[in-house]
């Protein structure tokens, strides 16, 4: 393997590292606010919002594919079911959308 991947490999991990690190060994200890709190616990479901949203609209030219899979999606999921069957319902759904349209 090439010196320069290798060091580009290095990079990244400590590139990675070091944002995961720090908070850690700063913050140890220290109480945050209640607040600071309730914002930190809504960071992922943040980032996954901003990660699903644009793929809705873009994943297709037809922007009522993405659109008819998510809320396909959403609909069984707040019904209850597994990941397998959110998945599987929407896949289906969009199927029998494509086979009509």
């Amino acid at each position: 393997m090439d010196k320069m991947i290798v060091l580009m490999i290095i990079g990244m991990a400590v590139v990675t590292y070091i944002p995961r690190m720090l908070p850690l060994v700063f913050l140890n200890g220290i109480k945050l606010p209640p607040f600071l709190q309730g914002v930190l616990k809504n960071v992922p479901f943040a980032t996954l919002g901003a990660l699903i949203v644009p793929g809705i609209f873009l994943i297709n030219e037809d922007m009522w594919f993405g659109v008819i899979g998510a809320i396909t999606a959403f609909v069984v999921a707040y019904l209850g079911a597994n990941v397998i069957m959110v998945v599987l319902s929407a896949i289906v759904s969009l199927s029998i959308y494509s086979y009509f349209f």
